[in-house]
């Protein structure tokens, strides 16, 4: 990431903070000038990978191209030029996500009424007494259909808003908010808890035994997994990596501390509150935003074996479990010789084999 820094969007305004607010950051107590120099140069400077300096990225909607990003890039040039800053641009990156949206619900004048007013009986939506239409769209106060994030975190803590807005799809895409489906992620944290700590009496349950060796693949393909996606902002598919080790990890009789602590440092960045927590029960002193995010052994990361499609004709006919590095010949001598494709044979002669190495074998008889 180098010494630059993601920057959040600013409310739009043309001659305000909002076209600087990034410099300002970096000396927000200084009275006497914009920013001091050296700090400037040691965050926002030019580095490598980054020759023109700058912010890493900018995470902001599309709406502000105008409102913020041109002009930030006006006076970012301006103070450039007068030497007051070291970086030609502002913002190394832009990525534009996409919007949560929910329902509007509209009368029969066309005006919209509060969502959380409406019933919704055999099909159809009322509010009043009244039938109401319902159509997806932007979620906002005059919309009458906005959800305030503290009635959530009321209900189920910070960092379940955060499981579920991250969760619900990829970030760059719009995508609709259903209050119903924020217990999924609540349901993951408890069922984190409790791999951990005894609900009962709030005891550390983890073990100081060596995991098995499925549970060491599990846990190191999450690993190689979720560091992908998180370099990828791909949040979504991280958090189902984590969830998906954290149900295996449930099905363990003992669960090994090295397992209890790589699933919490996974989690950390996204449930930050919940991982400080069980970081601390673990018996660390140390926060966990100062360790090191995991790094998956490669021994781990590789399936011992696929599973192969043998077809003969199209048809599948037997299914091979194989090593992932096995080579063309190998995988056509092992389907040819199989039992159930010569049956499927019949005694007939083979005119051509397509083999894709490890997992599928296509035989045409003759």
């Amino acid at each position: 990431m180098g010494r630059g820094r993601s920057a959040a969007r600013p409310t739009p305004c043309p001659t305000g903070r909002s076209c600087w607010y990034e410099l300002r950051y970096l000396d927000p107590h200084n009275s006497e000038r914009l920013v001091d120099p050296e700090a400037e140069r040691y965050w926002m400077g030019p580095r490598e990978g980054q020759p023109h300096g700058g912010v890493d990225l900018y995470v902001g909607g599309a709406e502000h191209a105008v409102l913020h990003l041109l002009y930030a890039r006006f006076w970012s040039k301006v103070l450039f030029d007068l030497g007051h800053v070291s970086s030609v641009e502002p913002f190394h990156k832009l990525y534009n996500q996409g919007m949560i949206q929910a329902y509007v619900y509209r009368d029969s004048r066309g005006i919209a009424v509060p969502a959380a007013e409406v019933e919704e009986r055999d099909g159809a939506y009322w509010y009043h007494g009244e039938k109401v239409s319902r159509l997806l769209g932007k979620m906002g106060k005059s919309l009458k259909n906005a959800v305030t994030p503290d009635e959530i975190c009321a209900e189920y803590g910070a960092d379940t808003l955060r499981l579920y807005e991250m969760a619900m799809g990829p970030l760059d895409v719009s995508r609709p908010w259903d209050t119903r489906a924020v217990v999924g992620q609540y349901r993951l944290l408890q069922r984190l808890w409790r791999n951990v700590v005894d609900e009962g009496t709030g005891e550390v349950t983890v073990v100081d035994t060596e995991p098995d060796e499925a549970t060491l693949r599990a846990l190191h393909k999450a690993i190689d997994g979720v560091r992908q996606d998180m370099e990828g902002l791909r949040f979504n598919t991280a958090i189902a990596k984590i969830t998906e080790l954290n149900n295996h990890v449930t099905k363990v009789r003992e669960v090994p501390r090295s397992v209890a602590e790589g699933l919490v440092l996974l989690i950390s960045p996204l449930a930050p509150h919940v991982a400080e927590e069980l970081w601390r029960k673990l018996g660390h002193s140390g926060s966990v935003v100062h360790e090191s995010f995991p790094v998956a052994d490669p021994e781990y990361v590789v399936d011992e074996t696929v599973t192969c499609v043998v077809q003969v004709k199209g048809k599948v006919k037997a299914r091979l479990e194989v090593a992932p590095s096995v080579s063309d010949e190998e995988l056509e001598a092992l389907a040819v010789g199989d039992p159930a494709v010569v049956a499927a044979l019949n005694g007939a002669g083979i005119r051509k084999v397509i083999v894709r190495a490890p997992k599928l074998v296509n035989i045409v008889p003759a």
